[in-house]
């Protein structure tokens, strides 16, 4: 539960990814965003930006020469050691319970690339800010998600003022639009909103920030608040900003170089790490939320009071309670057990790992209608396999993109609900022949720079037949569980020598984001069994790439693949 294992092998692993160990100061220095390089270049007189529209070629060669020279790198390569680093934690870290909290709470309290604001901050927002607090107190990671220049950017409260009211008129109408469509799950459409223009910032009170955390942070949907108590939270949070760095707040670093870095805190300023309170943007009049009242000229205080107050509010206890049971209990849990771990969460503090323990401790976490419940996503189907098979994993990135080809694609999640956590969500004709593709490229070495020796499993003793592997292997793979019908399901499919290839294709044809629920995972195993003829089994002495019995690697990727495998 105190996420202090030694995990020095880990440690050795990510060494080499510089880029993890950077401030958002130096991330901005060395990853800056392509047009901020340009405008670099264009100053410096190294390219001239007509030549953008005349030479392509001849204007991309200038600005790599120019990065090189400059030791700048791509924000692509920092996104990827930051999704390298995650794919390597999930897989071989000692601290597990630490690593599912860290991705359930990144997902509470969900920030995306896809805004460019916000992407380049993403990689210290889950280092410095959630993984640290995964399994200390709420309130901590509230007021902490609250402060981070993440959460800030993405959702606009770097820019809300007290100053007036014209957020209507403008871009406050397209935000408006923007903020309701990121409430709808299908990110597709929501991608298809339009977009603010660039340059200055709409000035005047914004909501964003103020409706979501009372929504999906602390009390939720139906947690008592009025849009009048969303409005009255929106100044007590004006104010709120990023200290000045790199390319960002240019405006705000002149106020600051005139005040003085020293004098801050004497006018008023809360300078903490990367986060700023500027009590020339805040609102100082009196504001009343949830029946609280905030008298006049409270700056920074009143919005650690506001972020403290929703953090131990009984409809906050019940939330988030509620939603930790549906990620580890069922997609409907009990209401005995939300109601004993809401209890826990009032009465200590918020403490959450004590509500863990209340879970944990609970008959409901171990009644039969609770166990194997669950389906795994993709992240989880991918690093539970990994780990089930003690994959070596070289190239992670490799595995991001299955995950992706799954529905799941880390880190993009445009809307700040987070993926849903519904089964409902993950399975469907498309995901599962992705899956079964997943599990059948894994076993048999098909992706690049995971490797897997599936011998060294069951001690090298090699199954005397296909049926024999399936009976040895379910239970190493899926051990305590009861195989009888999976193993009866499962048998029909080990003697089809097409059936990799039969597999790619289906799954090849059939997009992986499209969500049209399947109302029984084994009835689409069945159509899949289906799909094969009645031949005797001839792949014994064949070898896959990974060296690897390919009859004992079809075996086990049907497993991966099978719906049993899915549940957690």
């Amino acid at each position: 539960m105190n996420a202090q294992l030694p995990d020095d092998s880990l440690t050795q692993l990510l060494d080499k990814y510089d880029a993890l160990k950077l401030s958002n100061a130096e991330v901005l220095a060395q990853y800056p965003k392509g047009a901020q390089v340009l405008r670099r270049a264009v100053k410096d007189g190294v390219v001239n930006k007509d030549s953008v529209k005349t030479d392509r070629k001849a204007y991309r060669d200038q600005l790599q020469n120019y990065m090189q020279q400059n030791g700048l790198k791509p924000e692509q390569e920092l996104l990827r050691q930051f999704i390298n680093q995650k794919i390597l934690r999930a897989a071989y870290s000692n601290n597990q319970l630490q690593e599912v909290m860290t991705s359930f709470w990144f997902n509470h309290f969900n920030v995306s690339v896809v805004k460019n604001d916000c992407s380049q901050f993403i990689p210290t927002y889950e280092r410095d800010v959630i993984r640290p607090n995964a399994l200390g107190k709420f309130s901590d990671l509230l007021l902490a998600t609250a402060k981070s220049p993440a959460m800030l950017y993405y959702l606009d409260n770097f820019s809300s003022s007290g100053n007036n009211d014209s957020m209507k008129q403008g871009n406050g109408l397209v935000r408006d639009r923007l903020i309701q469509q990121m409430h709808n799950t299908d990110t597709g459409r929501f991608a298809n909103m339009p977009k603010l223009k660039k340059g200055k910032q709409p000035q005047g009170l914004n909501e964003n920030y103020a409706r979501e955390v009372m929504e999906l942070h602390t009390l939720g949907v139906d947690g008592g608040y009025t849009q009048q108590d969303v409005t009255q939270a929106a100044k007590v949070l004006t104010g709120w900003s990023v200290y000045p760095m790199g390319a960002y707040g240019n405006a705000g670093q002149k106020l600051i170089d005139r005040i003085g870095d020293e004098k801050l805190q004497s006018r008023g300023f809360v300078h903490d790490g990367d986060f700023l309170f500027n009590p020339n943007r805040h609102d100082n009049g009196e504001k009343t939320v949830l029946g609280h009242h905030f008298a006049a000229g409270g700056g920074y205080d009143e919005g650690v009071q506001l972020l403290t107050m929703l953090a131990h509010q009984q409809a906050t206890a019940k939330f988030i309670s509620k939603k930790i049971a549906v990620r580890f209990v069922s997609d409907n849990p009990p209401q005995t057990l939300i109601d004993k771990m809401a209890r826990t969460f009032i009465n200590k503090d918020g403490d959450i790992k004590q509500v863990l323990i209340t879970m944990v401790d609970a008959p409901e976490f171990w009644s039969a209608a609770a166990v194997r419940e669950k389906t795994k996503s993709p992240f989880e189907l991918a690093i539970g396999s990994v780990r089930s098979l003690h994959a070596d994993i070289s190239q992670p990135y490799q595995l991001f993109n299955w995950i992706n080809k799954m529905g799941e694609k880390m880190y993009y999640y445009q809307a700040p609900t987070g993926f849903p956590d519904k089964g409902q969500y993950w399975i469907n004709t498309g995901a599962l022949l992705n899956r079964m593709n997943f599990g059948l490229a894994l076993a048999s070495g098909r992706i690049p720079g995971v490797k897997v020796d599936l011998a060294a499993l069951n001690n090298h003793h090699e199954p005397e037949s296909a049926q024999a592997a399936l009976i040895t292997y379910s239970k190493i793979i899926m051990p305590g569980r009861k195989l009888d019908e999976t193993i009866k399901r499962l048998s029909p499919m080990l003697n089809d020598p097409k059936l990799m290839e039969k597999v790619n294709e289906a799954s090849a044809k059939t997009p992986a984001a499209t969500i049209a629920p399947v109302t029984d995972n084994n009835e689409m195993m069945d159509q899949q069994a289906g799909l094969k003829g009645k031949r005797k089994n001839n792949f014994m002495a064949m070898q896959t790439a990974a060296g690897n019995n390919s009859m004992l690697a079809q075996v086990v990727g049907v497993i991966i693949g099978s719906p049993e495998y899915q549940r957690r």
